[in-house]
């Protein structure tokens, strides 16, 4: 069944409106963009019917004789001249349970071989965010299982964390890590991931990927692909969100990524062009930042009045050459609640995730960490600028005091501990003993080849002899004086099996 057959079976609900009776004509088709006119009444988002073709559009330019509509399908069987109606009705798609663990394509048809997705409810791709008094502040952690994010940038439930950097850096890595984290998390949250322009290739081994992890199961893709019309790449992060919003207006919890949502900008820059909108700075239209502000403004932490539900949003722009100087990264930032750069030079030292602890930023801070990660990293920023600013000094230098020696050999082994390789994320309790570790037990006294292997021993040294720390950190989730002599002991207890 072809994506027109698909689309028309989705919007057999919708019936075209006999007091309408409007019609218009096709004066011009350009690629993905139809010139209408005769449509007086049409609105803004509203669903048109090219008749002939038996194709669906959707009104985006209302000018004073004539209507720019985007087509939602095949372009080459529309013709000028072809007749137009009507459906007074805007584009929804089908949102619900029944979509869990399948693949969708913006349309909201199932694309992933596994049968048609039948669901009892619709909303329209075009909501607006929640007002400020249905909200409430972001408090409740969303584990990425990335130590180094949970302790330097944490986000929460409700937060918008913008992912950046260069191509081929991780930036999909560290979404994906999320989602697969969820799998153990107190009210798990449904993950959305919007395949915006991605590959087939990769959205296949993505979801082999989630299948394998057990993550698939509470996990909803949306893929448009970059030899689809460009009015898919531009609706598919609106699908993704309307998605989201529905669990979340439930009441339960929903983690939304767009990856990425530069391709979104290059396909509304594609289709503003052929319609004509004036072209702003690097030739995107003037709307290009309202496109991704109310996208990322319905991600919110909703007030217990409205049902508590939560849309965490985990939006990812490439840069290039590092540049996030660059018109739609800086809007991007300027939209979110911070930012997780990715730094190439740091990634060509082998430092994944190669996060660049400067440029990236957690505008929510610790109110998203629980009370154990808090104690864990107290001084964990602090230590790792010291040793950043006094790395680049000692280039220059080789006589360096012991004080300045301390600082760098803790330096280097936090940031070892802080390695993590792809698909490994880790359980906040163990982030937890391990940061803490690292901050308070002077592991630099350790050769730093042997902290690769520290932490794997130190998580089976707690498991043989005392199991319970684990427990009563995720249970309690507080260090309490008691469980940090229980660590102090079997760190020390480990670092003597290093002969230290």
């Amino acid at each position: 069944m072809d994506i027109i057959e698909k689309f028309k079976k989705q919007l057999e609900g919708i019936e075209i409106k006999s007091e309408l009776e409007e019609t218009g004509e096709v004066v011009e088709i350009k690629d993905v963009v139809a010139k209408v006119s005769g449509l007086k009444n049409v609105e803004n988002f509203e669903l048109i019917f090219f008749e002939e073709a038996n194709i669906y559009g959707l009104a985006l330019n209302l000018e004073e004789f004539e209507v720019g509509a985007v087509v939602l399908g095949d372009p080459t069987k529309i013709k000028e001249g072809h007749v137009v109606k009507r459906t007074g009705s805007v584009f929804s798609i089908n949102v619900g349970e029944e979509l869990l663990g399948r693949v969708v394509d913006p349309l909201g048809n199932a694309i992933d071989g596994k049968g048609e997705i039948r669901t009892n409810q619709k909303l329209p791709i075009e909501r607006k965010g929640p007002s400020v008094m249905d909200r409430q502040p972001v408090k409740v952690p969303m584990h990425t299982g990335i130590k180094i994010v949970d302790a330097l940038t944490p986000i929460g439930r409700g937060q918008r964390q913008l992912i950046i950097g260069d191509k081929g850096l991780g930036k999909t890595a560290i979404a994906l890590d999320t989602i697969i984290n969820q799998k153990n998390e107190k009210d798990r949250p449904i993950c959305v991931y919007v395949a915006c322009g991605q590959k087939k290739s990769k959205v296949k081994r993505l979801v082999k990927t989630l299948e394998e992890a057990g993550a698939l199961e509470y996990s909803i893709i949306v893929a448009a692909f970059p030899d689809d019309p460009a009015s898919m790449v531009y609706l598919a992060p609106f699908t993704g969100v309307t998605i989201g919003e529905y669990f979340r207006d439930k009441g339960e919890h929903a983690l939304l990524v767009y990856d990425d949502l530069t391709r979104q900008a290059w396909a509304w820059r594609e289709i503003s062009l052929i319609l004509r909108r004036p072209p702003g700075r690097e030739a995107y239209p003037g709307d290009v930042f309202y496109l991704h502000s109310r996208l990322l403004e319905r991600a919110a932490k909703l007030s217990d009045e409205k049902g508590g539900g939560s849309l965490t949003a985990l939006p990812i722009i490439e840069t290039q050459a590092g540049d996030i100087s660059g018109y739609i990264p800086t809007n991007v930032i300027s939209i979110t609640d911070g930012q997780i750069f990715l730094d190439s030079s740091l990634y060509r030292k082998n430092q994944k995730p190669a996060m660049d602890i400067g440029a990236s930023v957690s505008r929510v801070g610790s109110s998203a960490q629980t009370k154990a990660m808090k104690k864990a990293c107290g001084s964990l920023k602090l230590s790792l600028t010291q040793f950043q600013e006094l790395e680049r000094f000692s280039e220059f230098t080789e006589e360096l005091d012991p004080e300045t020696k301390k600082i760098l050999e803790k330096g280097k082994a936090i940031i070892r501990i802080l390695k993590q390789k792809d698909l490994t994320p880790l359980s906040f309790e163990k982030e937890a003993v391990i940061i803490y570790a690292a901050t308070t037990c002077s592991i630099e006294e350790l050769k730093l080849e042997n902290i690769d292997t520290f932490e794997e021993k130190l998580f089976s040294e707690i498991e043989i002899s005392k199991p319970d720390i684990f427990e009563k950190i995720k249970e309690g989730r507080e260090l309490t004086d008691e469980i940090k002599k229980e660590i102090e002991d079997i760190v020390k207890k480990v670092k003597e099996s290093y002969g230290s």
